[in-house]
C-alpha cells in the first residue's frame, strides 16, 4: 500500500531572533520559572502559564530546522539555554532541552515523518524514552509491531507524539537484535502517572504502555542510522548539524541543566555569604577563609564544566562541517567528558550545601532545592562516569564498546 504524503509546513511569517536575543529570552524568563518552582514541584509538571510563555519564547525550537519555523541554532544551543532557564527551575530547564533535542532529532527521520509532525503542528511537543530493552518489536509488512512499557517519558503529559527506543528481534534469524527509535503519536500510548520524585519532580517523567502496536517503517528510525554523517532526513535538512552522533553526544542534551544549577546556587550562596553573619559569634561570613576557600573550589568545578560541555559541543560541529566522522574513541570521550563534567557541577553544589550549614536546609532557601535537583540530575545514566569512563577505558585498551548505541 503506498505511504500517505503530507505537506510541509510554511516556513514562519517573521524569523526568529537571532543567538544572542533569543538567549535573552531565557535568561529574562528564569525569574518568572523561580518565583513558580514551588509550582512546579507540587504539580509535578510544567505549569499551563510556563508552558505557554516557553513557547510564545519559541524555546522548545531552537534546535529545529528553520524551514519549519525553527531556529536551527548549533548544538551548543542545548547547553547555553538550558543554563539560562536552570537559572530559574531546572526541571522546566530540563523539559525545554529534553522536548527540544526531539525536534533536532526528527530532523534526521524520514521526511515523511517530518511532514506528519510539523504538518500537523510545528510546534507540537515530542516526549521520549530510549530504554530500548523496555520495548520489544518485531518486523512485519510496512513497518514494526511494537509493545512495552517505558519509564522517564520526561514532559509527557504536554507532549503531543513520543519517540520510544525498542529492541527489535527477527524470527527468521532468532538472536539478532536492531536498536530502533519509534516515533508514536498520543492516542496511541497510554501514560501511567507513576512521577513522585525527591529532585526534578516538575519534569513529568512518567511511563507510557504500548500494549501491540503498529507503526510504518517510516515513522521509524535505527540507531545506526544516527551515528554521525548523513540520515534519512539529510535531503530535506542538510545543516550538519543534524548530522552529529546522537547518542554520543547524548549527555549534551541535559548537561546544560546541571551547569546552569550550579552556577545559580553559586550566586545565591555568594549573594547570602556576603550579608550573613555567624549565629555562633556573629563574625562575617565573608571573612571566613574557609567560605571563601569552598567558593573558590566551586567556581572552579563549575567554570571547568562550562569549559568541557561547551568545547565538546562546539568541537562536534567543527568536526561535522569538516567531514570528519567521530571514531569510536572519539564518541566513548564524549560519552566520558559530560559525565564528567556534570559530576563536577553536583560536587559544586555539594560544597556550597555542606558549607550553608542548617540554614540551607529551610524550604524557603533555593539551596535545598538545587542540592535536591543536582542529585536527581547526576541520578541520569548518561553522567554515571562509572559507565562512560568504563566504556572508554575498554576502548582505549582495545577491547570494544559496551555501549549498543555508539
Amino acid at each position: 500500500m503506498p505511504q500517505p504524503s503530507f505537506a510541509a509546513p510554511a516556513p514562519a511569517a517573521v524569523p526568529p531572533p537571532d543567538y544572542d536575543a533569543m538567549l535573552e529570552r531565557a535568561r529574562a524568563l528564569a525569574a518568572t520559572l523561580r518565583e513558580r518552582a514551588e509550582q512546579t514541584e507540587a504539580l509535578r509538571r510544567i505549569p499551563d502559564d510556563t508552558l505557554a510563555d516557553l513557547h510564545r519564547a519559541g524555546l522548545f525550537r531552537i534546535v529545529q530546522p528553520r524551514r519549519v519555523g525553527g531556529s536551527e541554532f548549533d548544538y551548543v544551543a542545548l547547553i547555553d539555554f538550558a543554563a539560562a532557564l536552570a537559572q530559574g527551575d531546572s526541571a522546566v530547564a530540563w523539559n525545554v532541552a529534553n522536548l527540544g533535542s526531539h525536534h533536532w532529532m526528527l530532523a534526521m527521520f524520514d521526511p515523511r515523518a517530518q511532514a506528519r509532525v510539523w504538518g500537523e503542528n510545528p510546534d507540537a511537543l515530542i516526549a521520549s524514552s530510549f530504554v530500548f530493552p523496555c520495548g520489544r518489536a518485531r518486523a512485519v509488512d510496512g513497518g514494526y509491531r511494537i509493545s512495552g512499557r517505558w519509564p522517564f517519558s520526561s514532559g509527557v503529559t504536554v507532549s503531543q507524539w513520543n519517540m520510544l527506543g525498542g529492541v527489535v528481534s527477527s524470527d527468521a534469524d532468532f538472536g539478532a537484535a536492531e536498536y530502533r527509535i519509534f516515533l508514536v503519536a498520543e492516542p496511541d500510548y497510554r501514560v501511567e502517572k507513576v512521577w513522585d520524585a525527591l529532585g526534578l519532580s516538575g519534569t513529568g517523567s512518567e511511563d507510557v504502555v504500548i500494549d501491540d502496536l503498529f507503526v510504518p517503517a517510516h515513522m521509524t528510525l535505527g540507531v545506526s542510522e544516527v551515528a554521525g554523517g548523513p540520515t534519512p532526513g539529510s535531503a530535506a535538512n542538510p545543516n550538519v548539524l543534524y548530522q552529529l552522533p546522537v547518542f554520543a553526544l547524548f549527555p549534551y542534551v541535559l548537561a546544560g541543566v546541571a551547569l546552569g544549577n550550579a552556577e545559580a546556587c553559586l550566586a545565591d550562596f555568594v549573594a547570602s555569604a556576603r550579608k550573613r553573619a555567624s549565629s555562633y559569634n556573629l563574625a562575617k561570613m565573608a571573612d571566613f577563609q574557609s567560605i571563601q576557600i569552598r567558593i573558590g573550589a566551586a567556581s572552579a568545578r563549575i567554570d571547568a564544566a562550562r569549559g568541557i560541555l561547551r568545547g565538546a559541543c562546539l568541537g562536534a560541529m567543527e568536526d561535522a562541517r569538516a567531514g570528519r566522522l567521530p571514531d569510536m574513541a572519539r564518541r566513548t570521550a564524549y560519552r566520558r567528558d559530560g559525565a564528567y563534567a556534570v559530576n563536577l557541577c553536583t560536587e559544586a553544589v555539594d560544597i556550597l550545601f555542606k558549607a550553608a550549614g542548617a540554614g540551607g536546609l529551610f524550604r524557603k532557601n533555593a539551596l535545598q532545592r538545587q542540592f535536591r535537583e543536582a542529585h536527581a540530575i547526576d541520578s541520569h545514566i548518561a553522567f554515571s562516569f562509572d559507565a562512560a569512563g568504563a566504556n572508554y577505558g575498554r576502548v582505549a585498551l582495545g577491547l570494544p564498546s559496551e555501549n549498543p548505541t555508539l
